[in-house]
């Protein structure tokens, strides 16, 4: 080694002594990047409204809080904005990072979500604490953001929905009633009474959500023009859905301003839908002998039925039930779609055993496995006791969500065309998320897996923080497109996938 330093200092002096004494070493110089020209395009980003329902709003783990809310797309684009001659952007923002909510000091909403390991595993919990919000505290706007966490198409356009006094008989919306520039006003008329120059618009999600989330429990209201018949849980007229969306449309754009709208994902594709399997019911040989001899008799009356020709065969094959030793054991569900046998036998009620085509809900974690009468210990909800309809959404209601989407999609695409709009494609992309995840520029990569793959908040509804960057770059995208704009991008890195305390 000291033969090989000596031989290297020497060659060194040998390379010195040879440069001319003239000569100058050369200079390496470090490229300097050509400094980046954001514009507007054909648009015209002083005054930035955006608005839709908990999307826009920010609302991601179960609530709605100030992190989560200055983590909201608007937010992220308008950050973009400011660099292409965007103006101020206002947010109705909570009181705190909780969530939870008070109405004449009663707490009417509950806090967000957090991954807890208190368990040693990983599970979501609530934060502790009382939110700090009441919803009495008026604010004073204009804002901005007029994203209203669980807004139909239709509530956009009430007078009273942001009515505080309406909010304890479910008449009004809490979130709304917060901002809202007075009882009688509406979401959409605060909106266009800013005179936006530039708009966005993401609407519908819960004109069918709703139905989903709720495993089917509404009603299908095509047919119904009249809204205010509508329950919680209904899937809305598509046109009424039409309706609302065109006339929203016209009123954003009277004054000339240019925007960028959104189609709506496919629900049944999110990972509310997507975590619990159809069969998470482990047995041992005994308990799995045990629960088919309580069967036998509904079995056996199931069969005396298809002999008399009062169902089918294949029907008979769906409807019985049977356990095995081992995990794979699918939860005993019902399906109001069975043909109703209770006329001949009480005992013959609409259920049956899940399979591949159902979509348990992610709230039916905590449900299966438990019992229904606590002083019976053999009445375990998914095996002895069915699943109740709002635990599972069947293949029939997800095809009454499949023609919903159809058509609410069709009028937005071409709303976007007759009204010169950019427009976001938010259905393929999150279906990207689920299938294959959109890869990072720090080499990780985003999927829709519940929990670890930082696209989707701890409801299994709402997108994370990382996912509502993902989505605010699709926005920018289609501006840009469309306007002729030049963005800079959100770095979805740079935001959580998921909170941890």
């Amino acid at each position: 080694m000291k033969k090989f330093l000596a031989l290297l200092a020497f060659s060194s002096l040998l390379l010195a002594s040879c440069i001319d004494d003239d000569a100058q070493p050369p200079v390496f110089q470090v490229p300097v990047p050509t400094p980046i020209n954001y514009t507007s395009g054909e648009a015209d980003f002083s005054n930035f409204v955006a608005v839709g329902n908990s999307l826009t709003a920010g609302f991601s783990d179960g609530a709605l809080f100030t992190a989560g809310q200055t983590a909201s797309y608007p937010n992220m684009m308008a950050s973009s904005f400011a660099q292409a001659g965007g103006g101020e952007f206002t947010t109705p923002f909570m009181a705190d990072n909780l969530g939870g909510a008070t109405l004449g000091g009663q707490p009417i909403l509950g806090n967000r979500l957090f991954l807890s390991f208190a368990s040693g595993s990983p599970l979501p919990a609530a934060v502790e604490g009382q939110g700090t919000t009441e919803i009495s505290n008026i604010l004073s706007g204009p804002f901005n953001n007029m994203g209203v966490p669980g807004a139909k198409s239709f509530h956009l356009l009430a007078p009273g929905y942001g009515n505080v006094a309406g909010v304890p008989i479910g008449a009004a919306n809490p979130y709304y009633a917060r901002f809202a520039s007075s009882p009688n006003a509406t979401v959409l008329g605060d909106a266009a009474a800013q005179a936006p120059s530039f708009f966005s618009l993401w609407i519908g999600n819960n004109d069918i959500l709703s139905f989903a989330t709720s495993g089917g429990a509404g009603i299908d209201q095509q047919g119904n023009l009249d809204p205010s018949t509508y329950g919680g849980n209904d899937i809305t007229d598509p046109n009424v859905f039409a309706g609302a969306y065109i006339g929203m449309l016209q009123t954003l754009t009277a004054g000339g301003a240019k925007g960028v709208i959104a189609n709506i994902p496919d629900v049944t594709s999110i990972p509310f839908f997507t975590t619990v399997p159809h069969n998470p019911i482990p047995l041992d040989a005994g308990t799995a002998a045990a629960v088919n001899g309580a069967y036998a008799a509904y079995n056996g009356g199931l069969a005396q039925l298809q002999a008399a020709g009062l169902i089918t065969a294949e029907e008979l094959a769906k409807r019985t039930i049977s356990f095995s030793a081992g995990e794979t054991n699918a939860a005993v569900i019902i399906d109001e779609d069975l043909t109703d046998l209770t006329a001949v036998n009480p005992a013959l009620i609409n259920m049956r055993q899940a399979t591949a085509d159902d979509l348990v809900v992610l709230t039916a974690r905590t449900f299966i496995g438990t019992l229904a009468d606590p002083n019976n210990p053999t009445s375990i909800n998914g095996v002895a006791v069915p699943l109740g309809d709002q635990w599972v959404l069947t293949p029939e209601e997800q095809g009454l969500i499949s023609n919903a989407l159809t058509a609410f999609n069709q009028t937005i695409d071409d709303a976007a065309a007759s009204f010169n709009l950019a427009k976001v494609d938010a259905n393929t992309f999150l279906k990207v998320i689920n299938a294959s995840g959109v890869p990072l520029a720090d080499g990780t990569t985003v999927t829709a897996t519940y929990g670890t793959g930082g696209g989707f908040s701890l409801d299994g509804v709402h997108p994370s923080p990382r996912g509502y960057a993902l989505l605010a770059n699709k926005f920018l995208e289609a501006i840009e497109n469309t306007y002729g704009a030049t963005l800079p991008e959100v770095a979805p890195e740079q935001f959580t996938g998921v909170y941890i305390e």
